[in-house]
């Protein structure tokens, strides 16, 4: 894979467009196919190879148009710079992509000369042979700023960018940082001491030229400056906003502002999603050792009966049953929430959830997840229940409700922090539960160093339980989820 369609890849992936190693492997193969001669055909078949959804063609069309765009410099030529300007290649740019000689675009480091490119590749003077190869790209970068060459100073500006690095870009204080290494990588220090020299000369033809070559620098910054914020567009657009979802997802539940709410949201439902794509096939696992004979024989009989394909016993892995039970008491039910819609939100592959809330009383939900919106069903939810909270009541009731509907295949999950107000908690119930269900996961959003104080009863309900688990985060949940899937049978 190129550079170029590499550093376009991180781009789009910048865009939220996701897009897996094999489809980078498509695209790269379709580049080796296209090439970079016609525009169009090449942008619609990297589209075919990376774009999947509405959404994802329009933010690829969208990245595409800005990677792929030539764009002259815009300055005009500063007073006293010698030599006539050069036509600029914008109109032909769509058309010279793939041309090592032709400009490749704000990615553009990929089509530029293997060498980098310098004055002498135009046919220019070459520097003097005692010369460095530092001096001599300072002296080229004057010459090109004299000359007012503006192909070929987008060319340089490229290649400087790809030495600094400036695709690891991602946040928009780094703008500066980024542009003081471009200018370095041109060569800038030498004119800056030029300047500097002349400047400090008593010499007022000196303190002329020191104004022009001051001149000439702004023009390179300004230049640098526009092409480091073209940069920042394409590869740290929402990097701001990932930033905070990545602190959102590991904050605990109970702590988050009402401000965050509706992010948080957005936040459940893309884990919920990103689920479901994982999920959502019925998976088979292969029961290694187990030879299907029968099938093996059937397959083989066109070779004689010699076995050359061999079919192996599976199973298949069912979805499964869940039934939450959620205290939606206080600071629990913030967790509550978010469980119930992450469990509301699988339903591709969690078809058969019911739920049962409760703080002084328990009541089942599930018709009223099924009849309303999530946000407006859970809402109704956690106004339902109040009192003062009692596992033992609850426990009572959920045996009375559903202990004869769950079998083998039923996971059972509650979410609560055990704090039962000094009532009797019943793990008798619990117990039964345990013994009639495939598992079953008390989720507590405390920490683990806190089951056990006040009128905590964790001690008596974890021996009861499959998996006793500090639940506080939407990672939490989401690892909790994720796994119920896996393991499902």
């Amino acid at each position: 894979m190129t550079q170029i369609l590499s550093d376009f890849i991180r781009a789009l992936r910048a865009q939220d467009v996701r897009i897996s190693p094999a489809e980078a492997i498509e695209a790269g193969q379709a580049l080796e196919l296209l090439g970079y001669e016609n525009r169009e055909i090449l942008k619609q078949g990297l589209s075919n190879a990376l774009a999947k959804s509405v959404d994802e063609k329009g933010a690829f069309d969208e990245t595409f148009d800005k990677y792929f765009e030539f764009r002259a410099f815009s300055g005009k030529t500063p007073a006293g710079a010698q030599g006539e300007q050069q036509p600029t290649q914008h109109d032909a740019a769509p058309d010279n992509e793939g041309d090592p000689g032709g400009q490749q675009g704000q990615g553009g480091e990929g089509g530029q000369p293997a060498g980098g490119g310098t004055g002498q590749a135009r046919g220019e003077a070459s520097a003097p042979p005692d010369q460095s190869a530092a001096e001599a790209a300072e002296a080229d970068l004057l010459e090109i700023l004299e000359r007012g060459d503006r192909a070929e100073l987008q060319r340089r500006l490229a290649e400087a960018a790809r030495r600094a690095g400036v695709t690891d870009i991602r946040f928009f204080t780094q703008r500066g940082m980024y542009g003081l290494k471009i200018q370095r990588e041109m060569g800038s220090e030498r004119l800056d001491d030029m300047i500097a020299e002349a400047r400090d000369s008593a010499d007022p033809a000196q303190q002329s030229e020191g104004a022009r070559l001051a001149a000439l620098r702004e023009v390179l910054r300004s230049e640098v400056r526009d092409y480091v914020e073209r940069q920042l567009q394409l590869f740290a657009a929402n990097a701001g906003r990932r930033l905070r979802e990545e602190i959102l997802e590991s904050v605990r539940l109970s702590q988050v502002e009402r401000t965050d709410m509706k992010l948080m949201h957005e936040l459940v439902r893309k884990m919920a999603k990103r689920l479901v794509s994982l999920h959502s096939r019925r998976k088979k696992t292969a029961r290694r050792g187990q030879l299907d004979v029968r099938r093996t024989i059937r397959v083989n009989i066109e070779y004689d009966g010699l076995l050359f394909h061999t079919i192996w016993k599976k199973r298949k892995v069912d979805r499964p049953k869940v039934m939450a039970i959620c205290d939606v008491s206080g600071s629990v039910a913030q967790v509550s929430r978010f469980l119930l819609m992450f469990l509301y939100s699988l339903h591709d592959v969690i078809p058969n959830v019911r739920s049962f809330a409760f703080s002084g009383q328990l009541g089942e939900v599930t018709d009223l997840f099924e009849r309303e919106e999530i946000d407006r069903a859970i809402a109704e939810t956690l106004d339902r229940f109040g009192g003062s909270t009692d596992y033992g009541e609850a426990f009572e009731t959920f045996e009375s409700l559903a202990l004869d509907e769950i079998d083998r295949k039923t996971t059972v999950l509650i979410l609560g922090d055990a704090r039962n107000n000094n009532a009797e908690p019943r793990a008798d119930i619990l117990r039964k539960i345990h013994d009639r269900a495939r598992r079953v996961i008390f989720l507590n959003p405390e920490p683990r160093n806190a089951w056990n104080s006040g009128d905590s009863v964790m001690r008596v309900y974890e021996p009861c339980v499959d998996r006793a688990i500090v639940c506080a985060s939407l990672k939490d949940l989401e690892r909790v989820v994720s796994d119920l899937l896996r393991t499902a049978v």
